[in-house]
């Protein structure tokens, strides 16, 4: 009993600590995750500002103030909460005797760091498209998903605006994902992380941009404001589902990118009923209301 008490507070205690350090500038600047994403969020939002797709939109759009909390909330406060939690998945596996060894299916320690990288980076992205699908397609799944698509304009800070038990469906798939490849040093894994964040910022972000020969691997605003449309392709549940990469979509031919201004109804059929409330939504899946 003891041990797991430690192992839940060590981790706890540590990532307050890592967070509160990298608010004070006493960790390298290049896994400065705080500061980092101040700083991307001030870049694409000027990129907003000086190049907006849909004019109407005002420089603080519908909810903005909400995404805003939300990006801090999901990045650090709830990280925070619920570091302990996986490191005592981790203590429960390994009192199992099952370590990451037993699910390498692909060792990378004999492969330069930029192609470790790389294929962390792709192999992520896959998992993470897969589960995006789920997101959609399993009903009590899409009920936690619903807030992140009850965006009715769209900004950079909507990239982080979803549900906190997001968090626990795509961390554990992204976990297994890591656990495949044999050999990988999670040391440079904030390279991948940075990258991440800035598409996904950049997916939101109210500018127009397709990548030109590159949007048939880049996920872009253009196609992802899609992903967001009230009105989807009849018979189908969701389009353009991908997270950095938009290659998955063009394979699997989930990809819907049609030929308009970019002035589209957002959401999703029943928004309305959601509370506008940031508690309410905490509690938002849980209670099937009359």
């Amino acid at each position: 009993m003891n041990s797991i008490f430690n192992t839940f507070s060590e981790s706890l205690l540590g990532t307050l600590n890592w967070t509160l350090n990298s608010i004070g500038f006493q960790v390298p600047w290049y896994t400065n995750y705080f500061w980092g994403l101040l700083l991307l969020s001030f870049m694409i939002w000027g990129l907003e500002i000086a190049f907006p797709w849909r004019k109407k939109q005002g420089v603080f759009r519908k909810d903005f103030w909400l995404d805003a909390f939300y990006m801090f909330f999901n990045f650090f406060l709830f990280s925070i909460a619920i570091s302990g939690f996986y490191d005592l998945i981790q203590l429960f596996f390994s009192s199992l005797g099952i370590s990451n060894t037993r699910f390498v299916l692909l060792d990378l320690s004999e492969l330069p760091s930029g192609i470790q990288l790389l294929i962390f980076f792709v192999v992520l992205d896959f998992v993470q498209w897969t589960t995006h699908i789920l997101l959609h397609k399993i009903p009590v799944f899409w009920k936690f998903h619903q807030i992140h698509h009850s965006v009715k304009e769209m900004g950079f800070a909507a990239h982080l605006r979803y549900h906190w038990m997001e968090n626990l469906l795509y961390k554990p798939l992204k976990t297994f994902g890591v656990m495949i490849l044999g050999g990988f040093e999670p040391e440079q894994a904030y390279i991948v992380h940075f990258i991440a964040i800035t598409i996904g910022h950049l997916n939101h972000a109210n500018i127009k941009l397709s990548w030109g020969p590159l949007k048939y691997i880049l996920n872009n605003p253009i196609m992802h404001l899609y992903h967001h449309a009230y009105d989807l392709p009849r018979g189908r549940f969701g389009v353009n589902f991908g997270i950095s990469l938009s290659l998955w979509d063009y394979l699997f031919h989930t990809d819907h990118v049609p030929d308009t201004n970019g002035e589209i109804k957002l959401g999703f059929p029943g928004d309305e009923k959601l509370s506008p409330n940031f508690i309410n939504q905490l509690g938002h899946g849980f209670v099937q209301k009359k």
